[in-house]
């Protein structure tokens, strides 16, 4: 019988699993325009998504104060939780995908720029909460490229860095499984695009979330 390349999959979230990219975008513009921020462009904001939230603000604002980071962060989840609320859709064939992954044994796992209110509330949405029992969210340790969060997923799952594959849409995820010498797959039709995920060396660089469960099954 054959056994699987990986005994976990972490799949980062905003971008890998969920077409959430143009509502963050939006709600960023709308805090610039409530906190006085200089505005940014989408390509701009693209760029930071997968970052945890006050570390977003900081990249695209190096010059704010910390109390205008801090501002800006509040306002964010204002934006996001309340003034403008939408739920975001599912990637073609990620449900089935996830689905298809557990019932061949692997261990699912999230590694998120998300806080943890903002993760809690889509996978009560999505009804996905029960595929993930371990998930970590920038807002509860290290941001994104640090490895903190992989590391934390792994010593909960007693395991080590070879058997697992980190699954992303953003430099950010691969730059942190590199840094532990964990496996990576990129996924091109998130925020960072294929050239700039393939420049990182990641295992493979899928087009789509569907062509996940055959690529492993050929390894």
């Amino acid at each position: 019988m054959k056994t699987k390349p990986y005994e976990l999959l972490i799949f980062d979230w905003d971008g890998t699993l969920i077409d959430s990219a143009a509502h963050i975008v939006n709600c960023i513009h709308l805090v610039h325009n409530k906190v006085g921020l200089d505005v940014r462009s989408d390509l701009e904001i693209r760029n930071i998504i997968g970052l945890g939230l006050e570390e977003s603000f900081q990249t695209l604002h190096p010059q704010a104060a910390y109390t205008q980071i801090q501002a800006a962060a509040h306002e964010y989840k204002q934006q996001f939780f309340l003034h403008n609320r939408q739920v975001s859709e599912l990637f073609a064939g990620a449900r089935e995908t996830l689905d298809a992954l557990e019932r061949q044994g692997y261990l699912l796992a999230i590694a998120t720029g998300k806080s943890r209110q903002g993760l809690n509330q889509v996978l009560a949405e999505t009804q996905l909460k029960a595929l993930f029992p371990i998930t970590r969210c920038a807002d509860e340790t290290r941001s994104k490229p640090h490895p903190l969060m992989l590391e934390e997923i792994l010593a909960e799952y007693n395991l080590p860095a070879s058997a697992a594959l980190m699954i992303g849409d953003t430099e950010y995820d691969l730059q942190m499984a590199h840094t532990i010498q964990m496996h990576a797959a990129g996924v091109s039709y998130g925020v960072h695009g294929r050239e700039r995920l393939v420049a990182l060396n990641p295992r493979v660089c899928l087009e789509d979330i569907r062509e996940l469960p055959a690529w492993l099954a050929s390894l």
